[in-house]
């Protein structure tokens, strides 16, 4: 489906909850980047703005300021494909922050509105991306 390639940014990461609140994993304000070619390939970046920097040379980083780090950041490439009848775009995961994730086919549901691709991962999860 040529609708989704191209680069959208993000504008929001929200995960709801049946009592009705809501978390965002990456912070109210996240920035990223999602990238669909023509050739079925795909990437994305995700991080929070407001991650702390290292106190000094990433190599000497302690280990809390790289949990930190990696807790505020998520990226995986790989290839997709779409499944129309269903409305699931599915990522086939080829390299992924989480090493647990590698070899994985991530679905999410998805629809268009306007220049927005909105992706649901799961009922409670909702990402908003807007065309480049």
């Amino acid at each position: 489906m040529s609708s989704f390639i191209g680069a959208w940014r993000l504008i929001s990461f929200e995960e709801r909850y049946p009592d009705g609140s809501s978390a965002y994993p990456y912070g109210s304000d996240p920035v990223g980047i999602l990238l669909y070619d023509a050739s079925g390939r795909m990437s994305v970046q995700i991080m929070r703005r407001d991650r702390p920097n290292l106190s000094g040379d990433p190599q000497q980083a302690s280990p809390d300021e790289i949990k930190s780090a990696v807790e505020g950041f998520t990226a995986f490439f790989g290839s997709y494909e779409i499944d129309e009848s269903r409305q699931v775009v599915i990522h086939h995961v080829e390299g992924h922050l989480l090493p647990n994730s590698v070899g994985k086919n991530l679905e999410r549901r998805f629809e268009f509105s306007g220049d927005k691709l909105i992706l649901r991962p799961s009922d409670r999860r909702t990402i908003v991306w807007q065309r480049v």
